[in-house]
C-alpha cells in the first residue's frame, strides 16, 4: 500500500516526538525525507545512549498492531494504520552516512557509490572509507560525506538520480525554494463556496502564519456542487473584500480572485467584464476529464487565449489514488504557458500536488513560472503550503520561479502583466 505523503508525515512526526526523549539524534529518511508524494514506509534513524530503551518504546509504541521484528539495532513494526516503519540505532560517529545510506534514493546511492570509488573511496551505510587503507574518511554528517567527495550538499529532494550529482560536483545546483520565501497564498476557499471557514476567519488566519497577502478564490457559477457563485454573488464578494481591505483591519492585503471553471469548449465560466474587477484569475477543470487528447488540449489553449486568466489551476486535474490525469499535450500546453506568462499551479492539497516534481522539470524547460498554493477549504488547510513547497523543491525550482514568493507590491505586478 502507497499512503499520502500528509498522512505519513502524521503518523512519522508523532512517533518523533514520541521518541525524542530516548534519542541523542533522530531523523526521518527513506522516501518520506525525499518527500515523495507517495510513502510505501517509513524509515527512521536514530543515534542513543542507551539503544536497548529506544528499541523497548518504539516496540511499545500506543499505535502499534504487531512488532514484526525486535533487534539490538534494527526493529520493525507494523501500527494499526497498516503503515510499517523501520527503526534503525546507529553510532554517532556514522549517523550522516546511515542517514544518506537509508534516504536513497537506490539510484542515487548507487552513482554516489561508483563516484566514491572512483575518488579512492569506499561508501557504505557505516561511512566513507579510504580504500588503500579503511581509515574513514567522513561519516558524522551527510556534509562531511558530500564535502569529502568534492561535491556541494545535494538536498534530499533532489536524490532522484535526476543530475544532482553532476550539479553538486560542478556546484550548479539550484538554490531551492524554502517554506520561508512564501508571502502569501492564493487559492483559498471560504464559506461563501465550499469552504467551511468565513472570508474574515480565512484573512486572520493568513495573517496568524505572516503572509502579507491572501487571495479568497471561491468557486464559479457552474459547480453547483460546491455552492458556486453566481455573477451577482461574485460582486458582492469584490465589494466585501474592497470594504475589508479599506477597513485596515487585517495588516495583511486580501486579494479577490475566483477559482473559475474552464468550460468544456475552453471558454471561462464568467464574462470579461466581471473578470476585469478581479485581481486574479485561476482557471481549472473540474468536469469532462476524459476528453481525448487533443481535444482537451484545444481546450486548455482556449482558456489561455482569455487574457485575464492568471493561473492554470492543478493541471492535471488528477487525485492521487483516485483520478488520473487528463490528457493534454505538454508540448503545446507549457510552451502556451511560458509565451502567456500564465502561472502553473502547484497544488499543495495532499491528494492533489498537481503539478508533481516530474511535471514541474517537464514545465520548466519550456520556461515556465509557478504559484505554489494549498486550495485550501479551511483554515488549518493553509499549513498544507509545505507539500507545495515540497514539490516545488523536488521540481528544482528556486525561489525566483515561484511567483508568491515575491512582496505584495511586484506580485500584484506580476499577476497583473496579462492584463
Amino acid at each position: 500500500a502507497r499512503y499520502l505523503l500528509s498522512d505519513a508525515d502524521a503518523i512519522s512526526e508523532k512517533l518523533v516526538s514520541y521518541l525524542k526523549p530516548f534519542s541523542s539524534k533522530i531523523e526521518v529518511a527513506g522516501s518520506l525525507r525525499r518527500r515523495k508524494e507517495t510513502v510505501g514506509d517509513i524509515d527512521i534513524i536514530v543515534s542513543a545512549a542507551d539503544p536497548a530503551k529506544v528499541m523497548d518504546a518504539f516496540t511499545g509504541f500506543g499505535e502499534t498492531d504487531v512488532v514484526l521484528s525486535k533487534g539490538e539495532t534494527k526493529s520493525s513494526v507494523k501500527l494499526k494504520s497498516g503503515m510499517q516503519v523501520d527503526l534503525r540505532v546507529v553510532d554517532e560517529s556514522s549517523y550522516g552516512a546511515a542517514l544518506l545510506y537509508f534516504t536513497g534514493s537506490k539510484d542515487h546511492n548507487v552513482i554516489l557509490r561508483t563516484l566514491s570509488i572512483d575518488r579512492g573511496f569506499k561508501l557504505n551505510e557505516y561511512g566513507l572509507y579510504r580504500r588503500k587503507n579503511d581509515s574513514v574518511e567522513a561519516g558524522r554528517t551527510e556534509e562531511e560525506i558530500y564535502s569529502a567527495l568534492g561535491m556541494d550538499f545535494i538536498p534530499p529532494e533532489l536524490r532522484e538520480a535526476r543530475g544532482e550529482i553532476d550539479a553538486a560536483t560542478n556546484h550548479r545546483l539550484p538554490v531551492l525554494v524554502e517554506p520561508d520565501d512564501i508571502r502569501g497564498d492564493i487559492h483559498c476557499h471560504t464559506d461563501w463556496s465550499d469552504g467551511s471557514n468565513s472570508l474574515e476567519d480565512m484573512v486572520s488566519a493568513a495573517e496568524r502564519i505572516g503572509y502579507s497577502f491572501i487571495g479568497i478564490s471561491d468557486h464559479s457559477r457552474s459547480v453547483r456542487v460546491a455552492n458556486g457563485l453566481s455573477e451577482e454573488r461574485m460582486v458582492s464578494q469584490i465589494e466585501r473584500i474592497e470594504r475589508l481591505n479599506k477597513s485596515g483591519r487585517f495588516r495583511t492585503r486580501v486579494l479577490c480572485g475566483s477559482e473559475v471553471d474552464i468550460l468544456p469548449d475552453g471558454h471561462l465560466d464568467y464574462s470579461d467584464r466581471l473578470l476585469s474587477r478581479m485581481d486574479y484569475v485561476i482557471a481549472s477543470i473540474h468536469s469532462k476529464f476524459n476528453m481525448e487528447e487533443k481535444e482537451m488540449t484545444d481546450r486548455i489553449l482556449t482558456a489561455f487565449s482569455n487574457d485575464y486568466l492568471t493561473v492554470f489551476g492543478h493541471p492535471t486535474a488528477r487525485e492521487i489514488g483516485k483520478r488520473e490525469q487528463i490528457a493534454f499535450s505538454k508540448e503545446k500546453v507549457f510552451s502556451a504557458a511560458a509565451e502567456k506568462s500564465v502561472l502553473l499551479e502547484i497544488n499543495g492539497s495532499p491528494e492533489r500536488l498537481d503539478l508533481n516534481d516530474s511535471l514541474i522539470i517537464e514545465a520548466s524547460k519550456y520556461g515556465c513560472s509557478f504559484i505554489a498554493s494549498t486550495d485550501s477549504h479551511h483554515t488549518s488547510s493553509l499549513s498544507n503550503m509545505r507539500y507545495a513547497v515540497s514539490m516545488a523543491r523536488r521540481g528544482w525550482l528556486e525561489k525566483g520561479k515561484v511567483a508568491n514568493t515575491l512582496d505584495l507590491s511586484h506580485f500584484l505586478g506580476a499577476i497583473g502583466a496579462r492584463r
